[in-house]
């Protein structure tokens, strides 16, 4: 598995959370097939059952199935000196990574809701109160440290600017045109050689 001579990596045709590993092995210059299955339906039909777990991404190295995207994010990481130098600084990558994952739950609460009535009900708290109060503290951590963790580039850093596009359509805002710190670190993320060229090439979509 260290050599990783083929990688291919299944996911919808979105960007999403198969963002966060399409962008991690860009940045380790790696070529990787970026296999999208076009619709849900066919999802259903063809491809959930063959999953692990039932679920996406999945991420195939040499012909052996790896799932679950903050685990794989975090092996990424180890492989290419992004998770840290020592066991305090994984535990502050870990430490935002969770906090993210925080605000992921909560958003995906509102998003995925099919009740129009309670989806109206919880909006204001999910899109006026705990959107900003997530949005705020990590802009201020990145005011005050350049990045998210340990003041140096690490996986959470990537992470969280692959899925930036994904969060803006849930939360109905362009959160790096009001939170000008996230601005920053995505544009810094995306000239990292690697992150640039997948960027520029990657299909378009809204989210």
């Amino acid at each position: 598995m260290s050599d990783m001579k083929e990688i291919k990596l299944t996911y919808f045709n979105i960007m999403g959370l198969g963002e966060t590993l399409r962008f991690m092995l860009s940045y380790m210059g790696k070529e990787f097939e970026d296999f999208r299955i076009p619709t849900f339906p066919e999802w259903v039909n063809n491809y959930k059952k063959k999953m692990p777990f039932g679920k996406l991404p999945l991420l195939e190295i040499d012909g052996k199935p790896y799932h679950q995207t903050m685990a794989l994010c975090r092996w990424l990481g180890k492989k290419c000196g992004l998770a840290g130098d020592n066991d305090d600084e994984a535990l502050e990558i870990d430490m935002l990574i969770e906090s993210f994952s925080d605000f992921r739950s909560t958003v995906w609460v509102y998003f995925y809701n099919s009740d129009e009535e309670n989806k109206k009900k919880i909006r204001p708290r999910i899109i006026e109160s705990m959107t900003p109060f997530y949005l705020e503290k990590f802009d201020n951590i990145i005011k005050e440290n350049k990045f998210l963790a340990n003041g140096k580039l690490s996986w959470a850093d990537i992470y969280i600017v692959a899925v930036l596009g994904y969060f803006s359509f849930m939360v109905e805002m362009d959160i790096c045109e009001k939170y000008e710190n996230i601005r920053d670190l995505r544009d810094r993320v995306h000239a990292l050689p690697g992150i640039k060229e997948w960027v520029e090439k990657r299909p378009q979509t809204h989210w």
